[in-house]
């Protein structure tokens, strides 16, 4: 049987991990050409090491890097936060997967059209 591998990994688990941990799982996963969907998504400084560490794993003919993707980011703008004045921002889901095997099609505030195909 063909195909690819998506796994829909929960905002509990990643909790879990360290910063590190979570780039090291994400390019482990990655690398072995599975597609990962985040429910919650990487902070800006855990998304600038995972792409840091991509790109010193970029190999010709190996590893192509990664294609990622997410929601935009909200803010909360709930009344208690507004009374407080506090601009919480909220990561949201995020999808990456092998550069070579995922291709963003169109996204916006609340989809991402992804085109995934099995062949390298």
């Amino acid at each position: 049987m063909q195909g690819f591998q998506m796994d829909l990994i929960s905002e509990h688990r990643l909790a879990e991990m360290t910063p590190v941990e979570k780039v090291r799982f994400i390019i482990d996963e990655v690398m072995e050409g599975k597609i990962l969907v985040l429910e919650k998504g990487l902070s800006p400084s855990e998304e600038a090491s995972l792409i840091e560490m991509t790109m010193t794993l970029i190999e010709p003919d190996g590893f192509s890097g990664i294609e990622m993707e997410s929601y935009p980011s909200e803010v909360d703008t709930s009344f208690l936060g507004k009374i407080l004045k506090k601009n919480v921002t909220k990561s949201r889901l995020t999808v990456i997967g092998p550069a070579d095997q995922l291709k963003t099609l169109k996204r916006d505030r609340n989809m991402i059209s992804a085109l995934v195909s099995n062949h390298k």
